[in-house]
């Protein structure tokens, strides 16, 4: 049985289309290894949990991620802020291949690149940001829509500095982290995706680390602002129930030859490569707000 929890849903008036409904999330579905706290670079050395050969050891908690998102139960929440993205290019450090996926990195030690307002108390610095994408162009994103996977997710990944000292510090305390969500669907071509893609091929082999300079991430994006929200947990181990997820409504399309998943591009980095990690299912439980509670959904058509 599956068991549900509600959400709440806000729009901002927009030259999108505007809709809302009810929305109930289950607490699991399948998912694939995601580097936001276990391979960050500063981080990279550390042993992962073992967590991933035994999946009877997975935490039962009940705010695990990611979901599936099921429209006709969404929840419209008047009371949600928009989100505010400030990204300065200059704090743009890093590209590198952590053995899973390429990562890039931020310089974080200054409020320079900032997320606030929606569903944020705080401002978030931005640490990282990287895809996770799969073997073939049914499935690679983590969360899913109404059962439907797409083809990549990008994730952007905060941290909220005024609670905390540290990004480690912060990915394992309640309203730590705050994650934006961008899927990824065929289409047209990226001007801007291609200038990460062309750096790909000097990152081949895992560890390798590259300079990668004044790159504004708010243009791999969509332009309509709605997203849905939820306080979830990391995807990984240490599976620490500290992110507000934001997953943005509007897919960003790719062109499929532009190489931003080529396996000859970079080597051990393809999830799909070592074969899909899953946990075993679990409806996403927690509090019942009501439409004004703590957890919210933000999007247009």
């Amino acid at each position: 049985m599956t068991v549900m929890s509600h959400l709440r849903v806000s729009l901002q008036v927009s030259s999108c289309t505007l809709l809302w409904r009810r929305f109930r999330v289950p607490r699991l579905v399948p998912l694939r290894s995601c580097s936001l706290y276990t391979c960050t670079y500063r981080t990279r050395n550390r042993a992962l949990p073992p967590l991933w050969e035994n999946l009877d050891l997975v935490p039962a908690g009940d705010r695990q991620s990611p979901i599936n998102i099921r429209w006709r139960d969404s929840v419209y929440d008047p009371g949600l802020k928009p989100l505010t993205i400030s990204y300065d290019p200059a704090t743009c450090l890093h590209i590198w291949n952590n053995g899973y996926s390429f990562l890039v990195e931020f310089e974080d030690t200054t409020d320079k690149s900032v997320i606030e307002g929606g569903p944020l108390e705080h401002n978030y610095r931005l640490k990282q940001f990287h895809f996770h994408w799969g073997a073939i162009d049914a499935w690679g994103s983590e969360h899913t829509v109404d059962s439907k996977c797409y083809p990549a997710e990008l994730h952007l990944v905060h941290w909220n500095a005024v609670k905390f000292e540290s990004f480690e510090d912060a990915a394992l305390e309640e309203n730590g982290l705050a994650v934006i969500g961008v899927f990824l669907k065929l289409g047209k071509h990226h001007k801007e995706l291609q200038k990460l893609v062309d750096t790909l091929p000097s990152i081949k082999h895992k560890d390798t680390l590259v300079k990668f300079g004044s790159f504004d991430p708010s243009c791999l994006m969509p332009t309509c602002p709605d997203y849905w929200t939820y306080s979830g947990s990391l995807t990984t181990p240490p599976l620490s129930e500290s992110v507000t997820w934001i997953i943005k409504k509007q897919p960003v399309e790719v062109d499929h030859d532009q190489g931003w998943r080529d396996g000859s591009a970079v080597k051990s980095t393809d999830c799909s490569s070592r074969g899909p990690e899953f946990k075993s299912q679990q409806p996403h439980g927690g509090s019942q707000p009501s439409v004004m509670g703590s957890d919210a959904l933000f999007w247009c058509v």
